[in-house]
């Protein structure tokens, strides 16, 4: 058919729980084990499993529409994509995270630009040579295959930059970050000819919106109960929600029904105050989307 949206899942850590999203926010992806072209239940659109490394390069072409990749890939093709909107996957490793220089804890190094003449190891070729080019500071950096931190240790450069979410892990190999580089999170990325064509721009939206939506769901919970129309405002006053908890008033009777979306984490606490003050019939659900 005319009307097919190209979509790039990406394969590797992502990709569990990218098939997972997709099925919470309405469309069923089926991955196979040898096949890097997942079917899915829309004629609207065709999948591919494609390496978060090299989604831009793929989207940039038009090879495919639009993928989700982290934006530290992005920005390291420095490919020209359309940012579509960010996707923080809360229940994954990796949400946010933190590409930083580092080196030595005994290291002289207190800034990049102590490391004039130096070597740099990473993954990150791209941007870290535009990095220090934007800064006027000569350095040699190299392509790092792995045991990035290794090699900064052994001495066989004189810095790394590397990736990490939290820092633990380099502080326990005896390493010190000099400064962070680049916050990257997840990113949905389009295809600027694609981004323009109106059908395929409507249908893009829609993905996104409704796996933003799902994201949005996720940790929260949808809580109903019955009170006595006097213990309105005491219930409303401890209730948490997204914007003010809805209240109707049920048939023929002083009692309202009281409707509220609130964190799941803070059900168990909120639960026992609030059969005190008098709510009855309390009704936990579950919440695929919130729009």
């Amino acid at each position: 058919m005319s009307d097919l949206l190209k979509v790039g899942i990406p394969k590797g850590s992502l990709e569990e729980s990218t098939v997972e999203l997709f099925r919470k926010a309405g469309w069923r992806i089926t991955t196979a084990s040898r096949s890097y072209f997942p079917n899915v239940d829309d004629e609207e659109m065709k999948c591919s499993l494609i390496r978060p490394q090299e989604m831009a390069r793929y989207v940039e072409r038009g090879t495919i529409d639009v993928g989700i990749a982290g934006r530290d890939w992005v920005r390291e093709s420095d490919s020209d994509v359309v940012e579509v909107c960010e996707m923080v996957y809360s229940k994954v490793s990796r949400g946010t995270v933190r590409w930083v220089l580092v080196v030595n804890d005994d290291s002289t190094v207190r800034s990049p630009e102590d490391l004039r003449g130096g070597t740099i190891s990473t993954e990150l070729v791209g941007f870290t040579k535009r990095y220090f080019a934007e800064r006027n500071i000569p350095v040699t950096v190299e392509f790092s295959w792995g045991a990035t931190e290794a090699k900064v240790v052994e001495g066989l450069c004189d810095a790394i930059v590397e990736v990490t979410e939290t820092g633990s892990t380099i502080r326990a190999n005896g390493l010190r970050i000099v400064c962070e580089l680049m916050e990257s999170l997840p990113v949905m990325i389009a295809n600027r000819k694609a981004w323009q064509d109106p059908w395929k721009r409507v249908k893009i939206e829609q993905i996104a919106t409704l796996l933003q939506s799902t994201l949005r769901a996720e940790g929260m919970v949808g809580l109903k109960m019955n009170a006595p129309g006097d213990r309105v405002t005491a219930i409303t006053e401890i209730l948490p929600s997204l914007n003010n908890p809805t209240v109707a008033h049920l048939h023929n009777s002083d009692w309202v029904s009281i409707e509220s979306i609130l964190p799941e984490r803070k059900v168990r606490s909120i639960v026992p105050e609030l059969i005190k003050i008098g709510a009855e019939g309390i009704v936990e659900y579950p919440l695929n989307k919130i729009i």
